[in-house]
């Protein structure tokens, strides 16, 4: 059972909830003060639930669809669809289960949050054929994850609002440009096998330049949203070392020098992101 959990776990890459996870914690506590609404935490439990679920959907998905390609890239052949350590059918069956208790668990939340349930399970699983067909396809990743904090805000208070847009809108610049930065090691596989990336498309310095400009935006998105939710000191804090780690990922990584890849990939905006929403959260709650 143990060698099960770790097999899905390794599928879905399990660790890189950090990216998303801790956006849709500050859109959830947000929604709450500035709402006045009382804290539940059941529905906070509910919120989780419903990000490991569509989590796992949308990564078991994304390896059943890059299965072959997979299996040609040396650097992702020992994944485990292509080894066979998980088969193709307990992969859809995988999906399947996932999605099913996603949209459950939305039913559970509110009305809008079901409703909108379906649309964001194709959004988050559609994310993986868009390299099919767009050298932009980082960027839907981006979308993707970005739905976490609008999701979170909808779970608590029913209805949209455009605070939260602005948190949806620094994920995507955030996520896009970090993840051109990781597509970075694959650019001679993807151009040899007509893989649709940024790095494939205008190559590997132009990608580093488009990722910085999509990164700038970002930082545009963090003193926005500072400045519409009257942030305080602890904002601050956050921010700086979420920035100063932004710049510092494209510090390591330069055109002639890929081997830090991995480090400013993981490491430093799993950093990022939850320091910035520790001090975020305390910013929130001590207003």
């Amino acid at each position: 059972m143990l060698s099960a959990v770790k097999k899905y776990a390794s599928l879905v890459k399990f660790s890189h909830t950090v990216f998303a996870m801790p956006f849709a914690l500050i859109s959830f506590f947000y929604a709450y003060v500035s709402n006045d609404i009382p804290f539940d935490i059941v529905l906070l439990l509910k919120i989780l639930l419903c990000m490991i679920f569509a989590r796992n959907a949308a990564m078991g998905f994304n390896r059943y669809a890059d299965r072959e390609i997979d299996s040609k890239n040396p650097r992702t052949k020992n994944r485990e669809i292509p080894t066979g350590k998980i088969s193709e059918r307990s992969a859809i069956v995988f999906i399947i289960i996932n999605c099913i208790l996603f949209i459950s668990t939305t039913f559970f939340i509110n009305n809008l949050a079901f409703y909108l349930s379906p649309v964001a399970l194709v959004v988050i699983l559609g994310y993986s054929l868009t390299k099919r067909f767009t050298s932009l396809c980082h960027l839907f990743i981006g979308l993707s994850l970005s739905i976490a904090p609008i999701g979170a805000y909808i779970a608590v208070t029913g209805r949209f609002a455009i605070i939260p847009l602005i948190l949806s809108a620094l994920v995507l610049t955030w996520v896009g440009g970090f993840d051109i930065i990781y597509s970075l090691q694959d650019s001679e596989f993807d151009r040899e096998n007509g893989i649709n990336s940024m790095p494939s498309r205008i190559g590997i310095r132009n990608s580093l330049r488009a990722s910085s400009l999509l990164h700038l935006l970002t930082i545009g998105m963090v003193i926005i949203f500072g400045y519409a939710t009257g942030a305080g000191l602890f904002y601050m804090i956050g921010s700086i070392i979420f920035i100063s780690l932004l710049i510092y990922q494209h510090i390591i990584v330069k055109p002639g020098n890929l081997s830090r890849i991995n480090l400013a990939f993981g490491t430093v905006n799993g950093i990022a992101s939850i320091c910035f929403a520790v001090f975020v959260i305390i910013d929130i709650l001590i207003r």
